[in-house]
């Protein structure tokens, strides 16, 4: 298998592998992140609050909340694709098993591991299954569906993170330092990883 195959996939098998690999490896990320006890980011602070409230699983929140986020592209205008669906069904299976799977560090040497290895796994998720080229994932879809009516990709980003932030918070999920950490590294490393693994 060449490296031009493996960075740029145009045969549908290639870009199966880099989308479900990448939501695999998103929900690993989220895992790790949850896992730390050190702070989630935005998306899965509310997650975890409210699987706090209800009882459910972190994955089985993620689930729900993402096919209700999906709703909201009917008046944006979006149009789902295979990617789009495979994140709302597959994302949440991936982080329970994350979640279920990886001991739960005692140390904070091996907290903040967590961190590093979760942020990275996601900034590096993201760009695997954008880059499959089957459509965003249902939260990514709000934002471009925002910028379209008008905001800029930053404000479009920032309202939706700190508005679930901030509910996620009043729920109970965790903030702390990796949630900072998520902040400051997941644009940098994003746009790291996108050179590494160029959109198809």
């Amino acid at each position: 298998m060449s490296e031009t195959f493996l960075l740029r996939p145009s045969s549908l098998p290639a870009r199966l592998v880099r989308l479900y690999g990448g939501l695999a490896l998103y929900g690993a990320g989220i895992g790790l992140q949850v896992e730390s006890g050190l702070g989630n980011d935005p998306w899965d602070v509310f997650h975890q609050g409210l699987a706090m409230r209800t009882g459910l699983s972190i994955g089985t929140v993620i689930i729900g909340i993402g096919a209700l986020v999906l709703l909201l592209w009917i008046p944006l205008k979006q149009k789902p694709g295979l990617g789009t669906i495979s994140n709302v069904v597959f994302l949440g299976l991936f982080a329970d098993g994350a979640i279920f799977l990886l001991p739960t560090p005692s140390h904070l040497v091996l907290q903040g591991l967590y961190v590093a290895l979760g942020v990275v796994a996601v900034a590096l998720a993201t760009v695997l299954y954008i880059g499959a080229g089957m459509g965003p994932g249902p939260r990514d879809g709000i934002m471009t569906g925002l910028v379209r009516l008008g905001l800029s990709v930053r404000l479009g980003r920032f309202l939706i993170e700190v508005t679930v932030l901030i509910a996620g918070w009043l729920l109970g999920g965790t903030v702390g330092v990796g949630t900072l950490a998520f902040a400051l590294a997941i644009g940098p490393l994003t746009q790291l990883f996108a050179r590494w693994f160029p959109l198809t």
